[in-house]
This record gives structure tokens, C-alpha cells and sequence, in this order.
């Protein structure tokens, strides 16, 4: 405890007031068990369980000012969201998640109960998959970077590539798309609501178990749609070394996504094509394989030709789209 002018005792109320090792109790401290962490935070090293004896893992990072503005989201989004988005590139191999790792940096000034409330968010959302946070770091530092390390289980089967998709194959997604970019575009024109879209860019909701599902009706290729649809079939239509078209009448574009897309000036079909972070799942899968009623069919997979890899009712799509964590625009 550290003493006020007056000589009575405070609890800290910065990062640096509590110092590397009493932040780390405190984010420990807020930890539950997942059945694969055999030992947790504590030790050198974390044990997660492998009884497959193949271990999936995965990494994503989230800067301030670029993935997340604290003005828009609170700490508790922050960490949903960032472990949401490591555990949907787990479940889009067709594993489930197990454990999580995270790496953190913070501002010395950063109030305490900014990373406590993140780990919060990252606690909850593992739960969400039955995984657990298992260990991680934390340094000073002058932008918050939120780092994990997502792992996970194929539980003896096969992973799902990008690279299996076959002409004649059909496409399919379950999941969101589109929703995220549209409460992007509110959140920055200085609006909360419709909420639902606000929240979806906030806190993304991938189907976990979709992933494995997929793989377990046949799934040829997936992928999670993070960076957009056009964008992230485009990573599997070169990994296939296919053309994939996409029909456009058959995408879900909900009525009040069109109002948006009304009021701002923007065709909706933008967002579902091109915008990222949703973190739906998009699969291939032979055509004569009867898809559960959550999965909606929205394109096909064909022979490659000279046309781009991705095009969109027979046509190359040709507004630009599909995030890139190397251009101008923040997000």
C-alpha cells in the first residue's frame, strides 16, 4: 500500500503504483481453471494438455489507435474481442480451443483497473470455448499491445486447410458478416446505436464449434473471415489455386444494416464483401454434402481462368475493401 499526503495508506491506482509483479497478481487473480491447463500462471512455463500430440496455435496482436480506441471500447471489450478473434483462427482448423497466452504492454499511468477489467474480457470470452488463460508477460510500455497466443486441440482429426478447395465445390459461412465494419462506420460518425452493430464491432461472436463441425461434415478448406470475405477467400482461392465466385442475392444483408448503408451513403454489400472482424467461418465443401440449416450457401468453387481469383456474380469486384494492417486507415 502506498501512503497520501495525509500518512493514510491507498491502494495504487496506476499500472506504475502497482508495479510489474503486483500486476501480475492481480490479472492472475482473476483467472479461472479450463480442463486442459494442467499448470497455470505461476511457474516458468505453462503445461496444457496434448493429448492429440498435435497442438494448433495461433497469434494475433491489438494496438491502441489501430485495432481499438478506448473512447469506443472499454477494457472488458478489448479483451472479449481480442481473444475472440486468436480462438476463431483455432476453430477455423477445424480444433477446439484450449488455452490462451497473453502478452501485454502498458503505460505506467494506465489506471489499474484498465488491464484488470481486459482480463475480464479475455477470462470470459475463453470461457465461451471451455478454454482458460494459461500464463503470459507484462512490460511497460508507451501504447497498450494486446498480444495472445491462442492453442488448440484437433482432437485426432485432420486440420482444415486453405488449400483443399476443389472446383465444384460449394461455398458456405455461418457466422456474421459485414456487422462489424457497419458499427465501425457509426462508432465513427459519432453514433452508438444501432447497438447491435456497435456491439459486434466491439465484441466480435465467432461460432467456435462451427469450426470442428465443419470439419466433421467434410469441410475441404476454411478460413475465418477477419480481413473480409473477398479478401480471405481470396487466401484460399490461392492456396486451392481456384477461381471462387461469390452470389450476391444469396448473402443475408439485414434490413437495418441497408438503413446504415442508406443513411451514410454506403452500399451494405460493401460491408458483407469486404469488411473484416466479424470472425465468421467460410468453408468449401464437396456439393453433394447436406449442410445444416446455420451454414447459408453463397458462392462456388471453379476451375481458375483468367479472371481474379475472387469474383463476385461472374464479375471481378472492383471497389476496394478488405483490411490491411498496413495501410492508412485506423481501426
Amino acid at each position: 500500500m502506498l501512503s497520501s499526503p495525509g500518512g493514510r495508506p491507498h491502494a495504487p491506482s496506476t499500472v506504475g503504483e502497482l508495479g510489474e509483479f503486483g500486476l501480475i497478481r492481480e490479472l492472475t487473480s482473476r483467472l479461472t481453471d479450463g480442463p486442459a491447463v494442467r499448470i497455470g500462471p505461476g511457474d516458468d512455463a505453462a503445461v496444457v494438455a496434448a493429448p492429440d500430440r498435435r497442438v494448433v496455435a495461433s497469434t494475433d496482436l491489438l494496438l491502441e489507435g489501430r485495432h481499438f480506441r478506448r473512447d469506443w471500447s472499454t477494457a472488458y471489450d478489448v479483451g472479449r474481442k481480442a481473444a475472440a478473434q486468436n480462438m476463431a483462427d483455432i476453430a477455423a482448423m477445424g480444433a477446439v480451443p484450449t488455452a490462451l497466452l497473453l502478452g501485454l504492454v502498458v503505460p505506467a499511468e494506465l489506471p489499474v483497473n484498465w488491464p484488470s477489467e481486459l482480463m475480464d474480457g479475455i477470462r470470459d470470452e475463453a470461457q465461451v470455448a471451455a478454454a482458460a488463460v494459461a500464463g503470459g508477460d507484462v512490460v511497460r510500455g508507451d501504447t497498450i499491445t494486446v498480444a495472445i497466443t491462442a492453442l488448440g486441440d484437433l482432437r485426432h482429426n485432420e486440420p482444415v486447410t486453405r488449400s483443399g478447395a476443389r472446383p465444384g465445390d460449394v461455398v458456405a459461412v455461418t457466422g456474421w458478416l459485414g456487422w462489424s465494419a457497419a458499427g465501425h462506420v457509426v462508432l465513427s460518425r459519432g453514433f452508438r446505436s444501432p447497438r447491435a452493430f456497435v456491439e459486434a464491432h466491439r465484441r466480435p461472436e465467432p461460432p467456435y464449434h462451427a469450426g470442428p463441425a465443419a470439419a466433421a461434415l467434410g469441410a475441404t478448406a476454411m478460413t475465418d473471415v477477419s480481413d473480409g470475405l473477398v479478401a480471405d477467400l481470396g487466401h484460399i482461392a490461392e492456396a486451392s489455386r481456384v477461381r471462387i465466385d461469390l452470389h450476391s442475392g444469396d448473402l443475408d444483408i439485414p434490413a437495418q444494416m441497408c438503413d446504415i448503408g442508406h443513411a451514410v451513403g454506403v452500399d451494405p454489400l460493401q460491408w458483407v464483401l469486404t469488411g473484416g472482424e466479424d470472425h465468421a467461418i467460410v468453408a468449401t465443401f464437396p456439393a453433394e454434402q447436406k449442410l445444416p440449416a446455420r451454414w447459408r450457401t453463397v458462392g462456388e468453387v471453379l476451375a481458375p481462368s483468367a479472371l481474379p481469383q475472387v469474383t463476385v456474380d461472374g464479375a471481378a469486384w472492383d471497389r476496394a475493401g478488405g483490411w490491411s494492417h498496413f495501410d492508412d486507415t485506423e481501426r
